[in-house]
């Protein structure tokens, strides 16, 4: 069995992740495993097995016929027999799927706005859909939404999971250790810097030795500005760390003492399971699946979304009383590890694509 995880970038979003960890999983449970970076490169590259296949096509607009013979060649070359391609690459994935009638075409969705799903654009999605043999979504209502709306019948829930970053440790958050807050997030609308940013403001006038860390991809967009700007005019200049995006994600983990997620809207967040297997205390908003990650209040605590008097008195209450915090994160670490394990992913994505390949 040859499968090729098909992604758009290996930037550090949530759906890249999976991708380049779905491929590592994968290397000791079939005969190859390759991945393929359509768009663009990114820091996940450094986060590729050796084992595993590496293609990047640098492909420059939607129909790029220079991009589609060099795929198409590789695909063949390397006998491939499974393209799992990841969020908005199953465009390109159809069209290799009709130049190779015997490739089939696994589609993962990502789509994190999973509570906005009304807005969804997927007229060619739908159209593409016909030719999937398996649907894989991250979420319960991802799943509902493609039975629903798209031509496949065989839909089904897959959960996230994560893995322990071997990278080497490059990052060193400012501020003072053992008081510093961390939130994995890349900078968009939708991870809702600004509501944490306002609940911060609170934590800092009870413990103004506490500082909050923002790691993520920083598009220097309209958001991006607007949130610097507000940190200036809430003045905690000295207090939150803007960093971009890290590839030494553990390493930067493992000097945080709590963990937040202050999201609008969820899948099931790659973040939120990195925050497990760093035993960090973990506050998130109860939104998309994050209250299956964080089952109950032994684990981790959830929030109203948009709520920022809510998220700034379950943060004082971890500092106020870090021993039991630090007992959640424990507890957290053993529920990620049990139920969201690379192992337990790769044994079901070897099990789907052996049944659609002996269709």
């Amino acid at each position: 069995m040859r499968v090729l995880q098909l992604i758009d970038s290996l930037q550090t979003g949530g759906a890249e992740r999976v991708a380049v960890n779905i491929a590592n999983a994968l290397t000791s449970n079939i005969e190859t495993s390759y991945l393929c970076a359509t768009r663009e490169e990114g820091l996940l590259k450094e986060s590729i097995d050796t084992s595993v296949n590496y293609l990047f096509l640098n492909k420059k607009k939607m129909i790029d016929f220079k991009a589609i013979k060099n795929l198409n060649s590789f695909v063949k070359h390397n006998k491939i027999n499974v393209i799992h391609a990841h969020s908005t690459s199953f465009f390109l994935a159809t069209i290799i799927k009709i130049l190779n009638k015997n490739v089939k075409i696994v589609w993962h969705d990502h789509y994190g706005n999973s509570a906005f799903l009304e807005e969804r654009s997927y007229k060619m999605l739908k159209k593409c859909s016909k030719y999937f043999s398996v649907i894989y979504s991250v979420n319960k209502e991802l799943e509902v939404w493609a039975r629903e709306k798209l031509n496949s019948k065989n839909v089904s829930y897959l959960p996230n999971f994560a893995v322990i970053n071997i990278i080497e440790g490059r990052t060193t958050l400012k501020g003072k250790e053992n008081k510093r807050i961390i939130h994995l997030a890349n900078f968009r609308e939708q991870k809702d810097h600004f509501t944490l940013l306002k609940a911060f403001k609170d934590i800092v006038s009870q413990f103004p030795e506490w500082t909050l860390h923002c790691v993520g991809k920083d598009f220097e967009d309209d958001y991006s500005k607007a949130f610097k700007q507000e940190i200036k005019t809430l003045r905690l200049e000295e207090n939150v760390f803007v960093y971009g995006s890290k590839p030494d994600i553990t390493h930067i983990l493992n000097q945080a003492e709590i963990a937040v997620l202050s999201s609008k809207s969820e899948g099931l967040p790659i973040a939120l399971l990195e925050y497990g297997l760093a035993s960090l205390p973990t506050i998130a908003t109860n939104v998309g699946n994050c209250n299956l990650v964080i089952a109950n209040e032994t684990l981790g605590q959830l929030v109203p979304s948009i709520n920022a008097l809510a998220l700034s008195q379950a943060i004082i209450n971890y500092i106020s009383d870090m021993e039991n915090s630090r007992i959640k994160g424990v507890n957290f670490k053993t529920h990620v590890q049990a139920n969201f394990s690379a192992n337990s992913v790769a044994k079901t994505l070897v099990e789907d694509y052996k049944r659609i390949l002996n269709k």
